[in-house]
C-alpha cells in the first residue's frame, strides 16, 4: 500500500511545463553578434554531443519531479490484524454405565451415538480449551483442558462401557468438572453433561455438586439420553449367548433440570439421533466465543530514497557540465 502524506506538493509539478516552455523560448532566441554571411557556418552538421545537451536540461528538470514527489513524502504501508480471541473453556461430561448400551440410538447404541456428535462438536470448535470427565460408578478425568483437538478425539475413542466400575455418580461427575474448571480464567465456562441415568453413586449429591458449580461460575448444560417408554439393552446369557431385553428408560429429569437451573445452564432431552445432533447444535451456538479483530497499517518513510535518486542525478549531471559539456567562455 502507498500513499503520499503530503500529495498537495504535487501542485508544484506545474511549474515543470513553464520550465519546458521556457527553456525551448530562450534557445530560439536570435543571436546579439550577426554576420554578413552564414552560409559555410550552415553546413556545418552539429555533432553528437550537441544533440545530447538538451539532456542536460531534462536531467535537471527530473532532479526537480523527484525533489517535488519527495516533498510529498510517499510512504509505503503494510496492514496488520490484531486477533484478540476470548476463549470458552469447556468440559464434555459423559455418562459410560452400562446402560449407555441401549440400542435405541444409530449407528450402535447410546454410547457411540454421544461420542460421534461430541467429535463434531470438538471439530466445530475453534480458540476453546476442552476437555472430557467419563463417569459410572466413580469419576475420572479422560482429558485435562486441551486446544489440541486431535489429541482430545483420540482419548474419546479409547472411552468404552466397563473401563469403570458400573453405576451412575452424576453428583461426583459434576464436582469433577468443577474442580477442572474452577481455576479458569476463561470468559466462559461451560460443562456439558450427558447420561440416561439417576444419580445411584458417589458421595456428593448433584444439587450439592450444581450449587458449588454456581459459586465458581460455571455453567451446565444437561441431557438426558434415551428414548421414552422402553429401550433394548443387550445381555450376555451364559446359554444362549448375547440377547435383548426391553427395560424401561429412568432418566431422572427433575434432577437433571434442576442442575442446569442453578448453574444458569439449559436441560435438553435426547430421544434420538437428530435431536442429541440438534441440541449440540444449540449449545455450540450459545456459547460462541468473541473474536476481536483490529486492523491497522504501519507506514515507513520513502522520501529518502526519492532525495538520494535526485541528488544522484544532480551530481551526474553537475560532472557533465564540467566534463564532456564544458563551456568554453
Amino acid at each position: 500500500m502507498m500513499r503520499l502524506a503530503y500529495p498537495y506538493f504535487l501542485a508544484l509539478l506545474l511549474i515543470v511545463p513553464l520550465l519546458v516552455y521556457w527553456y525551448f523560448r530562450r534557445r530560439r532566441r536570435r543571436a546579439t553578434i550577426r554576420f554578413s554571411n552564414i552560409e559555410l557556418l550552415k553546413q556545418i552538421k552539429p555533432g553528437v554531443g550537441h544533440r545530447l545537451r538538451h539532456g542536460l536540461f531534462g536531467l535537471r528538470l527530473l532532479v526537480i519531479i523527484l525533489l517535488i514527489i519527495a516533498l510529498a513524502r510517499p510512504q509505503s504501508g503494510r496492514t496488520e490484524e490484531e486477533i484478540i480471541t476470548e476463549g470458552i473453556d469447556i468440559v464434555l461430561v459423559l455418562d459410560v454405565s452400562s446402560s449407555m448400551l441401549a440400542e435405541d440410538f444409530r449407528p450402535k447404541n447410546r454410547i457411540q451415538a454421544a461420542k460421534l456428535v461430541a467429535k463434531e462438536f470438538i471439530e466445530g470448535r475453534r480458540n476453546d480449551r476442552i476437555g472430557m470427565v467419563v463417569f459410572s460408578g466413580k469419576s475420572y478425568t479422560q482429558c485435562p483442558l486441551t486446544l489440541d483437538y486431535g489429541i482430545l478425539i483420540n482419548f474419546m475413542k479409547d472411552i468404552q462401557v466397563g473401563i469403570i466400575e458400573d453405576g451412575t455418580a452424576i453428583g461426583l461427575a459434576i464436582a469433577n468438572a468443577v474442580n477442572r474448571l474452577k481455576d479458569s480464567e476463561a470468559k466462559s465456562k461451560v460443562a456439558i453433561l450427558l447420561t440416561d441415568g439417576r444419580n445411584n453413586a458417589g458421595e456428593i449429591d448433584p444439587i450439592t455438586a450444581a450449587k458449588v458449580a454456581k459459586a465458581y461460575g460455571i455453567k451446565f448444560y444437561t441431557v438426558g439420553v434415551g428414548t421414552r417408554g422402553e429401550a433394548l439393552y443387550p445381555v450376555d446369557d451364559p446359554f444362549l449367548g448375547k440377547r435383548y431385553v426391553r427395560m424401561p428408560v429412568d432418566i431422572d429429569e427433575d434432577m437433571l433440570r434442576q442442575v442446569a437451573d442453578i448453574s444458569s445452564g439449559k436441560y435438553f432431552r435426547a430421544t434420538d439421533n437428530e435431536s442429541l445432533e440438534k441440541i449440540f447444535r444449540e449449545i455450540d451456538s450459545l456459547e460462541k466465543t468473541k473474536i476481536e479483530v483490529k486492523e491497522y497499517t504501519r507506514y515507513s518513510e520513502l522520501f529518502v530514497n526519492w532525495l538520494w535518486a535526485a541528488l544522484a542525478i544532480l551530481i551526474f549531471e553537475i560532472v557533465l557540465v564540467n566534463t564532456r559539456f564544458r563551456k568554453i567562455p
